[in-house]
This record gives structure tokens, C-alpha cells and sequence, in this order.
């Protein structure tokens, strides 16, 4: 088996996109990136634009060798998107999805907005998109809706996928944020070698206060029972999520690390900057504008 991340926090853009080869299938799992609309009042740095961009483009690649893509549940930085933003993966850049086997959240337990994605999705594919929760095909399953955070937070719910190839199992448990005990227990169910999953929303932890007391424990537990656990995404939108990985990675034998460490890279958390990356390199007035609509780049800010 060979895992691929091709986006996350850790990379510098929000995403939790990844490629996973077996003998049987190539399986891309949630193909979408996005960037925080406004972090400490400001928007996007054109840093932040060009990791965003830079995953765009694997993630646009990776469509051309898959056999099967995952859509876990239908925020922008998890799907294709109808260009609602500059930042994100338009649908309209996809290639030819001729042969391609999509497994999808189904309709139920999700937001309104993320009702109008699915639809948006399924008209430009041409084709219902199917709801895959709790079916298995070949070495690949999908778990029952599962609680997208904090279950009274309004998120919906998200599906989980395991792939296994001998005694190889991977688990992307999409957003749980290891919030509910019973959530990582049914991920434990699975018997995991590689679990990729959001960790918690620590630059939150005032609004969601699961993500301190409960979410140790829950991550505690999993990093015991794991060989490689990776945790990023609303993990990592603060350096305050990273130390949090090193201590629980200090507590076990376990690899505990960030998406970017597991492809051999070190981690790059720009949203964290924003405010820093602006009084480093300042941005021009009217350049969101201006890139928005294919008259200005980012290469003079690299």
C-alpha cells in the first residue's frame, strides 16, 4: 500500500486530500482545498494562495490515475467546488472522470449548504451521486455518519473509509476531531496499521471546549492502539495544535505526526502566520481582487 497526502494545514492551505494505492484500486479521498476567508481580520496571503495552488495541482493529478475518489462529506476544502472563491478546486478544472467510481456522503445529516454542494456535484457530473455510508466494496469500506466535530456545532456528519491490503489497513476518518469517544472507538473497531484524521480545533478551544479534556483522552487512546497516526488539519491551524502533537507523541511508542512529516517535509502553517507573513511581506492594496480575476500572481511574493 502507498499513501500519498497531497494537502493539509501542515502543507499551508486547509485540506485533507490523499492517495492511496493498493494492487486492486487507486483511491483518491477528498480532493478539495481552501483557505480561511479572514484570520486575524485579514484575508489570504498570496503565500497562503500559492500552497493552496500548489495542491490544487497534485490534487488535480491525482484525479488522472484514480480508480475510485471519496468525498467525505461536502465542505469546500474536502470537494470540488462550483468557483465560489478563487482559492478553492473549481469542478469546471477537473479532467475526464470517465471510469471513475464515486463513494459519497449521503444526503442525510448534513447542512443545507452542503445539500446545495452535493446537488452542484451530481448536476455537473452528470449522474446521482450515491450515499456510501456503511457499504464495502473489495478491500474498501465506509462506516455509518459520524459527528463532523462537535455534535451540537450544526457541522453535520462525515463518512469514514478503511482500505486494507494485507495486513495493511488505513483509515482517513475525515473530521471527527477525535471529539466522541464512540467515534474513535468504532475507527479502533477497524484495526488500523495507518489512521489519517483532523485533529482537534485548538485555536477553538474557547467556543469548542471538547478539544481540551476529552480530545487528549481520545487522541491518547488511539496513538496507543495505532503504528502511524496522523493528525492535522483543524489541528494545525495554530502553533498552540502543534505542540499538542509533540506532547502526544511524547507520551507513546507509537509515530504520532503531521501530514507534512509523513511525506518527509516540514511543516509549513501559514494560516498560523497570516498575521506574520503580512508584516513580513505586505500585500498590495487590491491584490485579492486582482488575482481573483486573472490579473495578478503570487510569484513576486515566493
Amino acid at each position: 500500500m502507498q499513501i500519498e497526502i497531497l494537502g493539509c494545514e501542515s502543507f499551508g492551505a486547509r485540506s485533507l486530500a490523499c492517495l492511496v494505492k493498493t494492487d486492486e484500486r487507486t483511491v483518491l479521498i477528498d480532493p478539495g482545498v481552501a483557505l480561511a476567508r479572514l484570520r486575524s481580520g485579514l484575508f489570504p496571503h498570496p503565500i497562503e494562495v500559492a500552497a493552496a495552488f500548489r495542491i490544487r495541482e497534485k490534487i488535480l493529478s491525482a484525479f488522472e490515475e484514480a480508480t475510485d475518489v471519496v468525498i467525505s462529506h461536502f465542505h469546500g476544502d474536502h470537494m470540488p467546488m462550483r468557483a465560489e472563491d478563487p482559492y478553492q478546486l473549481p469542478m469546471e478544472a477537473l479532467p475526464s472522470l470517465e471510469g471513475i467510481n464515486f463513494w459519497c456522503k449521503g444526503p442525510a445529516k448534513i447542512s443545507a449548504l452542503s445539500s446545495k454542494r452535493r446537488r452542484e456535484l451530481s448536476d455537473f457530473l452528470g449522474f446521482p451521486l450515491p450515499a456510501s455510508e456503511g457499504k464495502k466494496s473489495g478491500s474498501m469500506e465506509f462506516s455509518p455518519p459520524v459527528p463532523h466535530g462537535a455534535s451540537e456545532k450544526g457541522f453535520g456528519n462525515v463518512m469514514m473509509t478503511r482500505i486494507c491490503e494485507g495486513d495493511e489497513v488505513f483509515v482517513h476518518s475525515s473530521d471527527i476531531q477525535l471529539l466522541h469517544r464512540e467515534v474513535v472507538l468504532k475507527l479502533l473497531a477497524w484495526e488500523p496499521t495507518f489512521v489519517f484524521a483532523s485533529g482537534p480545533p485548538i485555536y477553538l478551544s474557547h467556543r469548542v471546549p471538547e478539544a481540551g479534556k476529552e480530545a487528549s483522552e481520545n487522541a491518547l487512546l488511539l496513538a496507543r492502539h495505532v503504528d502511524t497516526l496522523i493528525l492535522d488539519h483543524h489541528l494545525l491551524r495554530s502553533f498552540e495544535g502543534y505542540s499538542w502533537l509533540k506532547e502526544l507523541d511524547e507520551k507513546v511508542e507509537n509515530r504520532v505526526l503531521c501530514a507534512a512529516e509523513f511525506m518527509g517535509k516540514a511543516p509549513e502553517l501559514l494560516e498560523a502566520q497570516r498575521e506574520a507573513l503580512y508584516e513580513k511581506k505586505p500585500v498590495l492594496s487590491g491584490w485579492h481582487e486582482a488575482y481573483a480575476s486573472g490579473k495578478a500572481g503570487f510569484e513576486e511574493y515566493l
